[in-house]
């Protein structure tokens, strides 16, 4: 049986002062890093015995998350940027208002840059969900560990669920699987290749 974990990196700068993430290399907050430090004792608790790997984005936000839950696993995490947010292009950092009234493209309701086809560009400059589809695929082909610990951002993560389940991308137009910050989530590929999502956006483990 092959289990996957993946965390959405914790609260960090740009969830509190109103700025675009994306690329820009924001840290974590002094709560982001409370959050991660639980997730890290107690995924240190249920995994006791077990051997994982931790593959992270490396940008700063989940590369501090990925070091914190790494330091109770007593593992060194590898960093990749297959992993690395949706790229919004000129909207990297602006502030998620002006990303909001410069949308170039329909956008999913409440979101200041998720757009709401898989091949809609919100900023000039910026990728598409396909565009990250593409560079997830060949991480989540190549995926060999049975017990892998996966820290990224919520966009990215959307993806990589429907890609897990075997969605089409084209499903993305019509719904989506979202999570928040410190979100714990656990896949499991099980007899005969049956792959399931046991547990979606688990927030008990940041606390």
């Amino acid at each position: 049986m092959k289990t996957i974990i993946t965390i959405q990196h914790t609260q960090s700068v740009q969830h509190t002062n109103g700025m675009v993430g994306s690329w820009a290399d924001w840290d974590l907050t002094a709560l982001g890093i409370e959050q991660a430090e639980r997730i890290g004792a107690r995924l240190a608790r249920e995994l006791a015995g077990q051997r994982y790997t931790i593959v992270s984005s490396d940008l700063l936000r989940t590369r501090r998350t990925a070091e914190i839950v790494a330091k109770y696993l007593g593992i060194e995490p590898v960093f990749t940027e297959a992993l690395r947010e949706i790229h919004m292009g000129e909207a990297v950092g602006q502030s998620k208002e002006w990303a909001r009234a410069n949308a170039l493209c329909p956008l999913w309701p409440g979101d200041a840059g998720w757009p709401e086809s898989v091949d809609g560009r919100p900023f000039a400059g910026a990728e598409s969900k396909r565009d990250v589809w593409k560079r997830l695929l060949e991480f989540h082909d190549r995926m060999q560990d049975e017990n892998l610990i996966v820290v990224s951002h919520g966009g990215t993560l959307r993806l990589f669920y429907a890609m897990w389940l075997g969605m089409g991308i084209e499903a993305l137009d019509r719904c989506e699987l979202r999570s928040n910050a410190g979100g714990v989530s656990f896949l499991r590929e099980e007899a005969g290749g049956h792959r399931i999502i046991s547990r979606l956006n688990d927030l008990s483990y940041r606390g």
